[in-house]
């Protein structure tokens, strides 16, 4: 019962949070402003993580495959898929579910818990589509970017990976991440990117939209936040891999 009361409780926060703007100009700002802090400060960490998870894919694919028969381009063919189907994507929204959602969600439980959205809503103003609006629509447009970015990357760093150690030839990697490519795994992944976006800013939101107490309430809010877009991000992995690739 307490499931069904939180999910009926989560599906009218959303009805208020897509509920139209109070003024455009003012989303404009708001969007632009949460583009910067969900996605482009999300950067830096998106990089290590891709160079670091295309090296040990590459490096694992290597030393896993020691059949003279078996050619050395399958490394970058294994590390090329590996990559664009799951890591990029999963990985990446696991890791900005922690960093994201938790900051999403201790941003609006402060809020919360310093009656600052009580004020928002005595001013007449739906408090769910201004604050959490503006943060769900910017990090579900940046999250595919950073999805993309993450490929990139982490492919070159499987090929500096088998370039510096020695393990795959730069010749047979190169063959291998263009060997039968499939466009499609790129689409794929991004139309998850785009869902785990969603999911992450929106249980985020919506767990410290709702935090009561103080300080202690609101980091359990972000660590709930947190536990649950993980948990949802690995079941809707699953959903829509088959739907998609079955």
């Amino acid at each position: 019962m307490k499931f069904l009361e939180e999910f009926g409780r989560y599906i009218n926060f959303l009805k208020r949070v897509f509920a139209k703007p109070e003024k455009h100009s003012v989303f404009v700002k708001h969007f632009f402003n949460e583009a910067v802090l969900l996605g482009t400060n999300s950067i830096g960490i998106v990089l290590i993580i891709a160079v670091f998870m295309g090296a040990v894919i590459t490096l694992q694919t290597a030393y896993n495959i020691e059949m003279p028969f078996i050619p050395k381009y399958t490394i970058g063919l294994a590390a090329r898929d590996s990559i664009l189907l799951e890591f990029s994507s999963s990985i990446v929204g696991l890791i900005l579910a922690g960093k994201v959602g938790s900051s999403i969600a201790s941003e609006i439980g402060t809020m919360r818990v310093t009656e600052q959205i009580d004020a928002i809503e005595i001013m007449g103003i739906n408090s769910a589509g201004f604050l959490v609006l503006p943060k769900v629509m910017a990090f579900m447009i940046m999250m595919p970017f950073l999805v993309l970015l993450s490929m990139g990357v982490g492919i070159t760093g499987g090929w500096l990976a088998g370039s510096l150690t020695g393990v795959v030839p730069s010749a047979d990697y190169i063959y291998g991440i263009q060997y039968a490519f499939i466009p499609f795994y790129i689409t794929y992944s991004l139309i998850k990117s785009v869902v785990f976006a969603f999911l992450i800013s929106t249980i985020s939101s919506f767990q410290g939209y709702y935090v009561k107490g103080g300080s202690l309430e609101v980091g359990k809010s972000s660590t709930k936040a947190v536990v649950t877009s993980c948990i949802l991000i690995l079941l809707f992995n699953l959903l829509l891999t088959q739907l998609m690739l079955a």
